[in-house]
């Protein structure tokens, strides 16, 4: 089985909701966050297009990541899901892996101070990520929010209007396939799991 997402870029109004939803269920510190929205312009004037991309780690069949790590174990792809994770008790913090990812998805906890400064609100104390400094992070489908067990992605839950769709890569390929999904920068070659419906 390989977990993947199909994000309906037709329904996606660019609201942040999943962005928003993660922070929240996964505590990330400030100015970091495991999804983002990218939104730019195509066209020129008067026939301009207006492109929303939310973008999270996609966890690639071949993960560069894992590839350029020094740290044998320290990031490595799940054999049972696909799903490709961090073992921060390995990791050591080298930001190789940050700089190879073509879609921007890793990052680097750079300070312990929350968002008020170095005392930390009761939310923020109970945030894993806060103890990590130098330790890198990204989205891992949100596995550490559900315990490690089968994920339920907050972002999918957050949603307002439905255009995540979130499970085994098997059962997606038809909705995939006749709306012509296709995956962002495919030309990286990393056969990424998250597929855009134009």
């Amino acid at each position: 089985m390989t977990y993947a997402y199909v994000i309906d870029l037709k329904k996606c109004v660019g609201c942040h909701s999943c962005a928003v939803s993660c922070k929240a269920a996964n505590g990330t510190p400030p100015s970091v966050t495991r999804a983002h929205v990218i939104r730019s312009y195509e066209g020129s004037y008067p026939n301009v297009s207006r492109m929303i991309r939310p973008v999270m780690c996609n966890q690639c069949d071949n993960p560069i990541c894992v590839d350029v790590c020094p740290e044998e174990g320290a990031t490595y792809k799940r054999e049972e899901d696909g799903i490709v994770v961090i073992d921060k008790e390995i990791c050591i913090g080298c930001f190789k892996c940050v700089d190879v990812c073509p879609y921007g998805s890793r990052y680097k906890i750079q300070s312990p101070d929350g968002y008020f400064g170095s005392e930390l609100t009761p939310y923020e104390l109970q945030a894993k990520q806060y103890s990590d400094v130098d330790m890198i992070d990204k989205c891992d489908f949100c596995l550490e929010y559900n315990g490690g067990e089968a994920p339920d992605p907050v972002c999918v839950m957050a949603c307002p209007v439905v255009a995540r769709h979130f499970g085994d890569l098997a059962d997606l390929q038809g909705l995939i396939s006749s709306r012509n999904g296709e995956v962002y920068m495919d030309e990286e070659g990393t056969s990424p799991n998250v597929y855009y419906l134009p």
